[in-house]
């Protein structure tokens, strides 16, 4: 195939205002990751889109098993909850996570 660039599980992204740290749930646009680097702001870093990840999440919530996960849009938290739509559904609970707890167990879809 000569029109492929490249396998697309690590994508090239330049760090926005403040920066990012290795391990955070970053958002550009459509496009959601894990940060498999960190970087001053203005530098390239990885993002590392898809996969399992365990992710910082609204403590006072239960998850399911399969149930949908999305980016609250306020706190930057992995939440069961769409607010209305406010918030980007970013993957599925692969494990059941409890309230209160403040990690879960995240599939990454890595864009919609």
């Amino acid at each position: 195939m000569k029109n492929h660039v490249k396998p697309g599980k690590m994508i090239t992204c330049v760090a926005g205002s403040g920066g990012v740290t290795s391990g955070s749930l970053i958002q550009l646009g459509s496009l959601f990751g894990v940060a498999a680097t960190s970087a001053a702001e203005g530098d390239e870093f990885e993002l590392a889109t898809g996969d399992v990840w365990e992710l910082p999440k609204t403590s006072a919530q239960a998850w399911n098993f399969g149930a949908k996960i999305y980016r609250d849009a306020a706190t930057g938290l992995c939440t069961n909850t769409d607010n209305s739509g406010a918030n980007t559904l970013i993957g599925v609970a692969v494990e059941a996570a409890g309230n209160p707890s403040g990690k879960g167990i995240v599939r990454l879809n890595s864009s919609f």
